[in-house]
């Protein structure tokens, strides 16, 4: 059985670099600039770091606006399954998602 050798996109060495960058609070787009990486890339590899926060959006209210997504996974948590189970949740409208997730943790 032929071994194939999965391209390595970023070195222990740029994610260290990134990870240090973006604790301190340089900008992701002069991360992505210094690395030589797409801005999307850079998020993405912050992301399954762990250490990417999202900036926080604000409803007119005040309140903080949540994604169809966090929606799904709050959903999944409450039922106990892997998020991919729900597959084709994330296609219903945002409304019926917060109820579905309101009924289930009420």
């Amino acid at each position: 059985m032929a071994t194939t050798n999965k391209a390595v996109n970023y070195t222990t060495e740029q994610t260290a670099d990134a990870i240090a960058q973006y604790s301190t609070g340089v900008a992701i787009d002069a991360i992505a600039t210094a690395l030589g990486k797409s801005t999307r890339s850079v998020i993405a590899k912050l992301s399954r770091e762990g250490v990417y926060k999202a900036k926080e959006y604000k409803t007119k209210t005040g309140g903080t606006v949540i994604a169809k997504e966090t929606f799904v996974e709050l959903i999944a948590n409450a039922l106990n399954v892997d998020t991919e189970k729900l597959g084709g949740l994330e296609k219903a409208n945002k409304a019926t998602l917060e109820i579905i997730y309101k009924a289930l943790v009420e």
